[in-house]
């Protein structure tokens, strides 16, 4: 498949997302042409809150990035999904399959027909037992996020795990690193911890982040989550303990305090992950550690892990192979590169093939794409149909020449019987009074042609899509005629017994009058779509009918066509609206 010329990238974390677009250079390098990044309240309960919080924030960033539709990689935050690493046994390559499948089986704590997974197999030589992870995330969940992803215009393309991004863009800036890299990315409410060396990776999440630090700070000021955060903000940062001199104010004090305890509580953990990762997945002892996050630019959060782990510290720059456009804002993206790893990794996906290529599809996303590699064979389809169509249009051109020449030819034998002239006077005669009574009939054939070229005008200026019409009806002196005009008779008719009503009137229920000079005006009832223009796409419509030629509306003044037009509501899918447009040229009533 051809690389798309714009490469767009999102991740979804648990409280800071991150669009950015990106584009391939000739020689195949990436560049970064812009991103945008914002910050959405963490509400672990509403999942439907939170969508809408991520449609909004998105179509925030679209619209500042220029954005307004394309194909999107993105990737959902580590705890949001399921995660197993799993040795397998030394089995054939094409059993690894159904071994895998059986594993993800037992590994997996949901039923497998209720969740989307898929997996990756990690380094392994040959006649070694080949490592395998398995990623599993619930469909419904997925299906929520990318419902909530597409609302804003994004497609998406591929879909995967923020670690997984992470650990593309490490790979792709520090590929001749030697040893083992300790990738600490330190989120809003999780710490991901990735062991990267040459032939093995690892990953870990840790239930301790930026909102842990902010939670103890609330219970300790006896502050709202909200107040907290601002706190942490403005005087956050990881207190160095020992012999240094402490804030002088003391409410800066105990928040620096507050971070280095969480902090010692995060390193611990880090310990016991490097002592799992040493015992049970025979790697080795870090050498370095990258951090990275929402949470990892916290003060002094680089000296408080030099302190702990004795090891070199430096932020993970995802941006070292690649270029930044000069449309960007170089030295905000030098504050924020730290934050850029996953939206790096996921816009190699589209480019280049990266170790980690999980992706976590739902099953709306592929029946589209299922339909759009069908769709060749249904343009072919069609192709074939027209041509077949062609076809038979040719041998019905062909017959009616045919058909014309034979009839020729028998003019030209008519033409001989003149013997038979003077009975065709007569007929003439008579074909030349019928013509007289036929005249004002052929009038009228003459005029059907009015008819389908108000409908046609009236459909072709409808919007695109969300509004239609359900009822159209003509008008005399503002009266209904038609179809209301005959039940309003029948309706009447019913209410006087066959037996006692009078001749006259039975008269007139058998053959209903649609009196009236002409037809002055056509009725127009519809519906609209719960839509993001609401009632204005009525408006959208009297607009494009303003330029009609066959009805005088002045566009100025709408609350003479529009008659109804109901305000939408939460509770409806659909909402009535009524257009009474008056004709440039009335018709006269047949």
């Amino acid at each position: 498949m051809p690389i798309p010329t714009r490469l767009i990238s999102l991740n979804l974390g648990s409280q800071t997302i991150g669009l950015a677009e990106f584009r391939m250079q000739p020689h195949g390098g990436l560049v970064l042409v812009d991103y945008r990044l914002r910050q959405i309240p963490a509400d672990l309960t509403n999942e439907e809150a939170r969508h809408s919080q991520i449609t909004g924030a998105l179509r925030e960033m679209m619209d500042e990035l220029r954005i307004k539709h394309g194909r999107v990689n993105y990737a959902i935050a580590a705890q949001s999904a399921f995660a197993r690493f799993v040795k397998l046994p030394l089995v054939d390559q094409e059993k690894i399959e159904r071994v895998i499948g059986f594993e993800a089986q037992q590994n997996v704590p949901f039923p497998i027909d209720e969740v989307v997974w898929d997996y990756q197999l990690i380094g392994g030589a040959p006649g070694e037992q080949v490592e395998v992870v398995i990623v599993a995330v619930k469909a419904e969940y997925l299906e929520g996020v990318n419902a909530a992803v597409e609302e804003s215009g994004l497609r998406a393309n591929k879909i995967g795990l923020a670690t997984m991004g992470l650990y593309n863009a490490f790979r792709y800036n520090y590929s001749n690193i030697p040893g083992c890299s300790l990738l600490v990315d330190i989120g809003a409410r999780t710490t991901n911890v990735l062991f990267i060396e040459p032939g093995k990776f690892f990953s870990r999440s840790v239930p301790i982040g930026g909102n842990s630090i902010t939670a103890a700070i609330a219970r300790e000021f006896g502050e709202s989550f909200g107040e907290a955060e601002s706190r942490k903000r403005r005087d956050g940062f990881v207190s160095l303990g020992g012999t240094y001199a402490e804030p002088a104010d003391a409410d800066v004090a105990r928040v620096s305090k507050i971070a280095r305890a969480t902090m010692t509580r995060l390193h611990a953990e880090l310990m016991r992950s490097i002592s799992h990762y040493r015992a049970q997945q025979q790697g080795s002892r870090p050498d370095r550690v990258f951090l990275c996050g929402s949470s990892a630019d916290m003060p002094y959060m680089r000296e408080f892990f030099h302190e702990k782990l004795q090891l070199p510290i430096e932020f993970f720059n995802p941006l070292q192979n690649v270029t930044v456009s000069e449309s960007a804002n170089v030295p905000q993206v030098t504050r924020s590169a730290h934050l850029l790893g996953e939206l790096v990794g996921l816009a190699l996906r589209s480019v280049t093939i990266c170790p980690m290529e999980l992706t976590l599809l739902p099953a709306s996303v592929v029946r589209r794409k299922e339909l759009e590699k069908r769709r060749p064979f249904f343009i072919a389809a069609a192709a074939s149909f027209v041509v077949a169509l062609l076809g038979w249009s040719a041998y019905y051109t062909r017959a009616a020449q045919v058909t014309r020449q034979s009839t020729e030819a028998l003019q030209q034998k008519n033409n001989t019987l003149r013997a038979a002239e003077t009975r065709l006077d007569k007929l003439k005669k008579e074909v030349a009074s019928l013509d007289n009574i036929a005249t004002p009939l052929i009038a009228a054939v003459n005029d059907r042609n009015f008819w389908p070229e108000l409908l046609e005008d009236l459909n072709s200026r409808l919007p695109e899509a969300d509004i239609w019409i359900t009822e159209l009806a003509a008008t005399s002196g503002g009266n209904v005629l038609g179809t209301a005009e005959k039940r309003t008779t029948e309706k009447a008719a019913a209410l006087v017994p066959a037996n006692q009503a009078s001749p006259a009137d039975r008269s007139k229920t058998k053959t209903p009058s649609t009196s009236g000079p002409s037809i002055d005006g056509i009725l127009v009832r519809g519906l609209y779509l719960y839509n993001p223009k609401q009632q204005e796409i009525v408006l959208d419509y009297f607009r494009n009918l303003a330029a009609s030629p066959f009805f005088t509306i002045d566009p100025k003044t709408p609350e003479r066509v529009i008659k109804s037009n109901s305000v939408p509501n939460d509770t409806e899918w659909a909402f009535p609206y009524e257009l009474q447009l008056a004709l440039r040229k009335p018709v006269k009533m047949p």
